[in-house]
């Protein structure tokens, strides 16, 4: 479950990072007393669950509570990758001296948490990773000693960042194992002209087995600000998230979703969802996942990779033929099955012969099929 800015920064103030005053308004009417409040100038910053705002225009600069409300009113109703933005935030400006990155994340791979950080904040740390990887800093963290204060330094010290970051670096550990998170996030992390250290922008993701311990957020991520395509998925009883990529995935299985994930990324393409079908693979539940992901615009081919165990690939091949039937496929499909009856199901789908069903035999295979696709639009 991802947490709005103003939620992250909320959970930062209580753990004893600062971060800049700001306030949360619905309605655009409330921007300019708002803006009064914070002393005229302002920053104003659309609340929805997705990175890219700034791009998207949902970032702006206001220099008086007149300009606030205006501003607020051109980004309230906005559409960001899909999510309508229903509240801004409203915060002072800072100025800066310096920029940084600070992270925490869980491995899974390894079975701990990393941290990763760099002096080199306020652009995507993606892009500073490729150009410059040697400016990203990547230390694990044993979740049973946690970011002493020896730690803290040791962070700090591989990053090249101020002594000033050890306690932010601590008080952010303190979020992620007291509020039940798989991410804490602070980009940029600040230090002003005057010498103060600032959280500008945060993002949490909490952990969503531990929901039924985080009831202030809802306990879900339903409602009117949660990201539609995962609101439409959650009431058809689909294990779906919503991420930032064009090529489509359905799997069964957890495990082998995560792994597909992997493997198209490492075809160069990005998924644009995690769906996992888990055991069943009946046509509602085939029509009802395609009928999601093909309704995100992003997605320019789908991946369906299927390990038949319990669930026998020629019922899942059986799955997807019928869904076709109610589903209008405007986007390439690649198909992978393997295991139990798998033979039998490639059967099915070939007979069905629908011209933009392609099938592979391994998954490599699939996904740089998928990848290709994808990436010719």
């Amino acid at each position: 479950m991802d947490l709005y800015e103003h939620q992250a920064r909320e959970l930062f103030a209580e753990h004893g990072v600062a971060v800049p005053k700001a306030e949360v308004v619905t309605a655009a009417e409330g921007a300019g007393p708002a803006a009064r409040r914070l002393g005229g100038r302002v920053v104003v910053k659309a609340q929805v669950k997705t990175g890219g705002r700034g791009k998207a225009g949902g970032v702006k600069l206001a220099a008086d509570p007149a300009a606030a409300e205006l501003t607020a009113r051109q980004i309230l109703g906005m559409d960001i990758k899909g999510h309508t933005v229903h509240a801004v935030m409203l915060a002072q400006p800072v100025s800066i001296e310096a920029e940084f990155y600070v992270s925490y994340v869980l491995d899974r791979a390894a079975g701990t948490f990393l941290a990763i950080a760099s002096a080199e904040g306020g652009m995507e740390i993606e892009e500073v990773a490729a150009v410059r990887p040697e400016a990203v800093a990547r230390v694990p963290v044993d979740p049973v000693e946690g970011v002493t204060e020896a730690v803290a330094a040791r962070i700090a010290a591989a990053a090249g960042l101020p002594d000033e970051v050890v306690p932010v670096l601590r008080a952010l550990w303190r979020v992620l194992v007291r509020e039940d998170a798989l991410l804490v996030e602070v980009n940029p992390l600040v230090r002003t002209t005057e010498g103060l250290i600032l959280a500008l922008d945060g993002k949490v993701t909490l952990d969503s087995n531990a929901l039924f311990r985080q009831t202030r957020w809802g306990g879900s991520e339903t409602g009117p600000g949660a990201d539609p395509l995962e609101a439409r998925a959650a009431a058809k009883g689909l294990n779906y998230v919503k991420l930032d990529g064009e090529v489509g995935v359905i799997g069964n299985g957890a495990g082998l979703v995560m792994s597909t994930l992997d493997v198209v990324a490492g075809c160069g393409a990005r998924p644009a969802n995690f769906l996992d079908i888990g055991g069943g693979a009946s046509a509602q539940v085939m029509a009802d996942g395609l009928a999601v992901i093909l309704s995100d615009p992003a997605v320019k081919s789908v991946f369906v990779n299927v390990f038949g165990g319990i669930t026998a690939c020629d019922a899942v091949a059986d799955g997807i033929v019928r869904a076709l039937e109610s589903v209008e496929l405007t986007r390439p499909l690649v198909v992978r099955l393997d295991g139990n009856s798998a033979a039998r199901g490639r059967a099915i789908l070939a007979e069905r012969a629908h011209p933009l069903v392609q099938q592979a035999t391994t998954m490599d295979g699939a996904a740089r099929q998928a990848a290709a696709l994808a990436n010719a639009g």
